[in-house]
């Protein structure tokens, strides 16, 4: 399953809102016997990495932005993954 786009409104973060819509999604690729959970995010997104990593998620790869705008200002994207198999 590919997470794609996760976001809550600026003045509603810190509520748990983000952790809940990220175990909920967990919860989904789960039950639809997925194997594993990945996304990626930008180097910029510090409280997103922070979150899923609190959530478990693994880095699974870093890579510049394969564009000249990438290269560029060395814009590094981070794919996460969790892994689903013999978790609860």
């Amino acid at each position: 399953l590919a997470l794609k786009r996760m976001s809550v409104r600026k003045d509603y973060r810190g509520l748990g809102i983000a952790t809940a819509l990220g175990r909920a999604a967990l919860a989904f690729a789960r039950q639809r016997g997925c194997r594993a959970v990945v996304l990626n995010t930008l180097m910029l997104q510090h409280e997103a990495r922070a979150l899923y990593e609190r959530l478990g998620f693994r880095r699974h790869r870093c890579y510049v932005l394969p564009t000249l705008y990438g290269r560029l200002v060395n814009c590094t994207i981070t794919t996460y993954r969790y892994d689903l198999s013999g978790a609860p």
